[in-house]
């Protein structure tokens, strides 16, 4: 694997399953996007007879972007079992929906812990939607203050509004891993735009999700977005106002830069980190003991990395914590950066047993670290005999 500072090898392979082909034209901005950094695509209709995600036991592409809504069969071997084994092997999947949603997509959101409003229905909102709208007011303005507070998964610049047109979601409550991404405002709904308000609508204000996310405990990631027009080169391209009296109006939406910010978290090339080189040793050493002894006083060293526009670069993070684990944590406290790695001095409890230098770092938007290193403690009795041990044992060979 690269070390820090060093580029990444060959681009990920992505397969694109479109509704139709003339989505290549429509949405080529999004397209485009992927492709000047750098990945290979491999457009083909979803209902392909030779769609194929597996082959000899081994996935044939890293990430896959399904931009086809109402499709009622995947084609060749691909269908919700297949991609479901692809996420579990951590495979990256982007799934945009619309109103003409199939069960397809709605079973694949059901397992990632979404649920989609039945075919037809859209979201609505009265009080939030585009000067342009011709009269359903299912052309939503999203403000940014819907977003996410997690600039890894949705950009660090100030976006515009967004312009949003299609099916409402909701996240599974007992689903922690479930992001949400893009909600609606207070005043959103999801029913169907044509039809009268007979039963409680499916989702109703901010819990009325636009785009959701997921981040599997593999650290494979899925993005859902309720709308296939938000990645369009029309809605990317378009002018937004609410039609409120008095609302400002943009001459360009936000969709494109949050759009390309969503696909470089969900396709791994923001938000990952990865650990290095670990070290521990007393005080005044440079090398671990075969075992500590209780109350030594200890050095904990690790390096940790981000990936940052195709190569390794130190992490820099400030609430970083070690844990030195028994059954329960003994110790806990906070590491220091220095330099490219971060490290902490603490002294050892004074029980003795089988324990580990452990860091969890999960944090949102980026991927799971996870780094153990176990070691024995003795008490001092133990030490001080085998010392006296070694000592007569050297006298005697004397």
């Amino acid at each position: 694997m690269p070390r820090a500072g060093e580029k990444m090898a060959a681009a990920a392979v992505s397969l694109v399953l479109l509704e139709n082909g003339n989505l290549r034209d429509t949405h080529s901005l999004f397209f485009r996007s992927l492709a000047d950094r750098g990945f290979e695509l491999t457009f083909r209709t979803a209902d392909d007879a030779g769609l194929s995600l597996i082959k000899y036991g081994e996935f044939l592409y890293d990430n896959l972007i399904i931009f086809s809504p109402s499709i009622e069969d995947f084609g060749g071997n691909i269908n919700v079992e297949t991609i479901t084994a692809f996420i579990d092997g951590g495979g990256s999947v982007l799934v945009a929906a619309s109103s003409d949603i199939g069960d397809p997509l709605r079973e694949l959101g059901s397992e990632c812990g979404i649920e989609f409003d039945e075919e037809r229905t859209a979201v609505i909102d009265h009080h939030n939607y585009d000067i342009s709208d011709p009269g359903q007011h299912t052309l939503i303005v999203a403000d940014a203050e819907n977003l996410l507070k997690a600039p890894t998964i949705v950009g660090k610049k100030a976006l515009n509004p967004i312009l949003f047109r299609g099916v409402g979601m909701v996240a599974d409550p007992d689903n922690p891993l479930v992001l949400d991404i893009l909600t609606g405002s207070s005043t959103s709904y999801s029913f169907f735009p044509d039809k009268p308000i007979t039963q409680y609508p499916h989702a109703v204000g901010k819990n009325t999700l636009l785009i959701a996310g997921l981040q599997a405990r593999n650290n494979a990631r899925v993005v859902f977005s309720g709308s296939l027009d938000f990645f369009s080169d029309a809605f990317f391209n378009s002018a937004v106002q609410k039609a409120t009296p008095g609302s400002k109006r943009y001459s360009q939406t936000g969709n494109y830069e949050l759009a390309v910010a969503l696909s470089r978290w969900v396709f791994k090339e923001e938000g990952v980190l990865r650990v290095g080189a670990v070290s521990h040793h007393r005080v005044g050493e440079l090398a671990p003991p075969n075992a500590y002894t209780v109350t030594d006083l200890v050095e904990y060293s690790i390096v940790i990395e981000k990936l940052s526009d195709g190569k390794w670069i130190p992490f820099d993070g400030d609430d970083i914590q070690l844990e030195f684990v028994r059954i329960d944590p003994f110790v806990r406290t906070f590491l220091k950066r220095n330099g490219g790695k971060y490290s902490v001095q603490f002294k050892l409890p004074d029980v003795y047993g089988v324990f580990q230098f452990k860091v969890d770092y999960n944090r949102l938007g980026y991927t799971h670290l996870y780094s153990s290193t176990q070691v024995s403690m003795v008490g001092i009795n133990y030490a001080r005999k085998k010392r006296v041990f070694f000592i007569t044992a050297k006298l005697c060979c004397i």
